[in-house]
């Protein structure tokens, strides 16, 4: 084969699918042929699950409580903790001994100490870390929980 058949076949190779592609048009919108889910009228039954939907701290409290009440595996529990520590807001302290409850029955002790990291670092100031591990400490003491603080003293 010849030096210039060889380019030639070549730069055919590459420029042709690319001419191609540019001359077909796609539509802008295509309507799905079928619908994933139930539809719903606007305004005419709002849920938690509808991303306008304002919830209050007593709902999310109310639904955070009932998630832990439900937990059944580690999973469960480290993903209903991230969630509820997702929000910008500190969960209320029922909130945290469901939480903690949950740890125990599904018996993982590291994300129990976990939960009061998670607490330290949402809070504002040390006072208000305080205030939680004095409304907190006979669950903690009930269920054997030290903190990390505890469990590693800095050495200052």
């Amino acid at each position: 084969m010849s030096a210039a058949a060889f380019i030639r076949s070549a730069s055919r190779a590459r420029v042709a699918p690319f001419a191609r592609r540019a001359f077909v048009q796609k539509p802008v919108f295509q309507r799905a042929a079928f619908s994933a889910g139930p539809s719903r009228l606007a305004g005419a039954d709002v849920d938690a699950h509808d991303p306008h939907h304002e919830e209050s701290f007593e709902d999310f409290t109310a639904r955070y409580e009932k998630e832990f009440e439900n937990v059944q595996d580690v999973f469960e529990l480290q993903r209903n903790l991230n969630n509820a520590f997702a929000y910008d807001l500190v969960p209320s302290p029922s909130v945290v001994i469901a939480a903690l409850r949950a740890a125990r029955r599904v018996n993982d002790f590291p994300t129990a100490v976990r939960i009061f990291e998670g607490i330290n670092a949402k809070v504002e100031n040390k006072s208000q870390y305080d205030e939680y591990l004095t409304e907190l400490q006979g669950i903690r003491e009930e269920l054997g929980v030290v903190l990390k603080e505890d469990l590693f003293p800095t050495s200052s």
